[in-house]
Order: structure tokens, then sequence, then C-alpha cells
């Protein structure tokens, strides 16, 4: 798993100056900065946290990163430093959190466990079987009667089908006339995600033009190739402390940037 920035490379309290200013700032374009520049450099924490949590899921690890993510940027407009607690402390708090709430809501939906899944199949079967025999559709008795179990586990995996059902990727989630099924819904929020972030990295890279060449090299290959440092030492020839320093120097110099053009615009 790739890690952007060790984390001694930035104090807590050099982060919580960059939140005071992003707390503070009226300047649009300032404050979206200063957010993908916090972003950047928690990555690894969502990341690690996702992969954590993820290990008895069979959701994408993609998807569990995203809503990690979500919890970042809440962690971000939402952190009090007069609670006393550090940001990384809160960041994986609200982080954690969401991502669990994310898995359990899934689960209640979804999973169910795996004897009724097993008679959901079975059931299923002797459904068509007695269509098939009777030439209309079984009652729940009858079928009850056909599987020799009690009327209550019939019902059951009736609740287990209808709840599958109603998460269905092919339903329709919207009943106006521009409808929408589940599935294309989905797809359409996760672009949009995407397509935010792929606009705050833009805005970033306005202030990354303006490093010095041998800073810019290496932010780039962090932020934008996702390379971490042993591997940006490899690729630039140089020791992975000197990665570290020029990272460190570079996160603070962009800082610099960014804040300077919100006070010359002022």
């Amino acid at each position: 798993m790739n890690t952007h920035f060790e984390n001694n490379d930035i104090s807590d309290e050099e982060i919580k100056s960059w939140l005071r200013e992003y707390r503070e700032t009226n300047e649009k374009k300032v404050k979206t900065q200063l957010r993908t520049l916090i972003l950047h450099y928690y990555l690894t924490l969502v990341k690690k946290i996702a992969y954590g949590l993820a290990r008895r899921q069979f959701d994408p690890i993609e998807d569990i990163i995203q809503v990690g993510y979500v919890g970042l940027m809440k962690a971000i407009d939402q952190f009090d430093e007069s609670q006393g607690a550090s940001f990384k402390t809160y960041a994986t708090y609200r982080v954690t959190g969401e991502i669990r709430h994310y898995l359990r809501d899934k689960a209640s939906i979804i999973r169910a466990p795996r004897e009724l899944l097993e008679l959901s199949f079975r059931m299923n079967l002797i459904i068509e079987k007695l269509h098939s025999r009777l030439g209309r559709s079984p009652t729940e008795i009858e079928i009850a009667n056909e599987l020799q179990l009690p009327l209550k586990r019939i019902n059951e995996v009736f609740e287990v089908d209808r709840r599958k059902q109603t998460i269905s990727l092919d339903q329709v989630a919207s009943f106006s006339d521009n409808e929408q099924t589940l599935g294309e819904k989905l797809i359409d929020n996760k672009y949009q995600e995407e397509q935010h972030l792929q606009e705050d990295r833009i805005m970033l890279m306005e202030a990354v033009e303006l490093l010095p060449d041998n800073l810019k090299e290496v932010v780039y290959l962090s932020f934008f190739e996702d390379l971490n440092q042993s591997e940006i030492a490899q690729k630039v020839g140089i020791s992975q402390m000197q990665v570290s320093r020029r990272i460190k120097k570079a996160t603070d110099e962009l800082f610099k940037i960014i804040t300077l053009k919100e006070k010359n615009q002022s």
C-alpha cells in the first residue's frame, strides 16, 4: 500500500494552522487549495483504516476508501481544536465512524444468515416446481408444507428476498420524468466525487507550479503519481531522508504560497 507522507513530516501544530486558515478564509479558491493539501496529507490514514476495516468485507476497497474520504472531509470542516484532541485523532475517529456506519448499514440491508440465503435458493426451486404442478403460484402454506418448515421460517426467507430486491441496482430511484436506476445514481455520485477531487488537484497544481523544480518534482510524484517515499527516492536518485525533507519543505512552501495569495487578494 502506498504512503504519501511519514507521520512525523508535519507537526500537529502545523496542521492546526492549516485548519485555522481554512476555517477563517472567505476566498473559495484558497479554501479549496488548503482543503486539498490537508486531504492529500491524510489520504494515507484513510487507506490504512479502510484496509483494516475491509478485511472481512466483500465490498470493493475503492468504495470503502471513498467513504473514508467523505469522513475526512467532514473532519476538516468540523474539527474544533479547543477540545484538546489532535486533528489526527479526530480524523481517525470520523473516518472510522463513517466507514463503520457504511458497512453496518449495507450489511443490515444486504447480508443475511447463510442458512437463510441457502434456504432462499431451495425455496425458489420449490416455488417453480409447485407452480408447474399446480398451474398457479403456490401459497406460503403450500411452500411450508413442501419444505416441511414452519410458516414463520418461510416468511423470514421472503423478507430476505424482499430486502435484496429493494436495493436492486435495476430499481428506479426517482419517479420524475428523468428516471434513474439506483445503479446509475451510484455511478453518477462516484463520478461527481472523482470529478471534484480532480478539480481540487488542478487548483493545487497552480500553487505547485510556483515551487522550485526539486520540490515540485517530489510533490508531483507523491500527490499525483501516488508514489511512496522509497519509490520517489529510487526514481529521483536521492535518499529517502532527503525525500522526506523535501516533502516537508514543499508542503510548508505550498501553505505559504496559498495563504500569501489570500492576503494579496484581500
